[in-house]
């Protein structure tokens, strides 16, 4: 019996990938892959692992379950992969995708292997080593790319089924409910508020459905490098047909976070000094681009996305502290569970 069919060479906890096997694997599924090769994992990243392989064919991105006991529907590498492809060639920029394993055996957990795209990513919101006019262009273009996501034709690129046409936020705030309720390590007072009271305030009257990406932030993208223009969207695997709003909120509430700390936001910074729009300015260039006149109801949708994201690093920090985490930040950015509980509840009181 080889590794790659003993399911107990991979110890439930190990992010190390058997070089061996893989290579002898993938030469075996994808076209054109000679080995031998190295991997290596990128540090970044609090949910799926990612790691760069290096072959005698080339370089590749592969992007795994995490090892150890997950929550059900979690870490959807099939979705990611499925929803990717079907873009590849649109005009959301993604990379190629190569090939989908969900056999456990071959190195712990499904995965699926794609190119990898060169370029840059941009870690820091205020865009420090740029001029005002490239950060105002590359804030432009983030805006576009969103807007190309939620314009795509879900029935030209084989996406109907992805989601349901109805009911995203409903089935949002209920989902995140659950998977707070399974990672949560101690009562926050806060969180208890949203539980009981923002499914009852949701803005029916709005519903949109649209393929989201549900991750967009300016880390998720791989930019051009030396211009300002996105090669690829990373990071789909909360994707799914939903409301567009969401999206859009998701990302300005990233951008109201302190600009400390491991989550850098553009909380406490002079946006007009260094040439980035402000929220009302990038909201209304995404407007355009939607022929929308204006965004009802944002701050619901600001909250959602602050519950949302609180519930996502609670289960990074339950994953920390069971010692499977992703990340060495991973229990940093466990701890802003509870100010972004009150930052979403801030915005829903009276």
């Amino acid at each position: 019996m080889s590794k790659a069919q003993n399911g107990s060479q991979h110890p439930s906890n190990s992010f190390e990938l058997d070089a061996s096997v893989l290579a002898a694997y993938l030469q075996d599924h994808i076209d054109g892959f000679t080995g031998p090769l190295t991997a290596s994992k990128f540090p970044k990243g609090q949910s799926n692992p990612t790691y760069r392989i290096d072959a005698a064919s080339g370089s590749y991105v592969l992007r795994r379950k995490p090892p150890g006991v997950l929550l059900k529907s979690a870490h959807a590498v099939d979705r990611e992969f499925r929803v990717i492809t079907a873009l590849y060639g649109t005009e959301v920029p993604v990379g190629k995708t190569h090939h989908l394993c969900m056999d456990d055996t071959v190195i712990g957990s499904a995965f699926y292997v794609m190119e990898l795209v060169e370029g840059r990513v941009l870690w820091d919101p205020a865009m420090p080593d740029i001029t005002n006019n490239a950060r105002q262009a590359h804030y432009a273009e983030m805006s576009h790319v969103l807007a190309t996501v939620h314009s795509i034709d879900i029935d030209l690129v084989g996406l109907t089924d992805f989601g349901r046409p109805v009911g995203y936020l409903q089935r949002q705030i209920a989902t995140w409910s659950r998977q707070y309720r399974a990672t949560e390590t101690e009562p926050l007072k806060d969180m208890e508020w949203l539980l009981a009271n923002l499914a009852d305030r949701h803005p029916s009257k709005h519903e949109k459905t649209a393929l989201v990406h549900g991750d967009f932030r300016l880390d998720n993208m791989i930019f051009h490098p030396n211009e300002p223009r996105v090669l690829a969207l990373l990071d789909w695997e909360l994707s799914t047909l939903g409301h567009p709003y969401a999206d859009l909120a998701y990302q300005c509430m990233q951008l109201r976070m302190p600009h400390e700390g491991a989550m850098r936001g553009l909380g406490g910074v002079d946006r007009g000094s260094l040439g980035i729009p402000s929220e009302q300015q990038y909201v209304e260039s995404y407007c355009q681009h939607m022929g929308l006149s204006e965004i009802p109801d944002w701050d619901f949708y600001l909250a959602f996305s602050f519950f949302r994201f609180a519930a996502i690093l609670q289960g990074v920090k339950h994953r920390a502290l069971a010692g499977n985490a992703s990340s060495e930040q991973a229990l940093t950015m466990g701890e802003y569970v509870a100010p972004l509980a009150g930052m979403a509840v801030e915005l829903m009181r009276p």
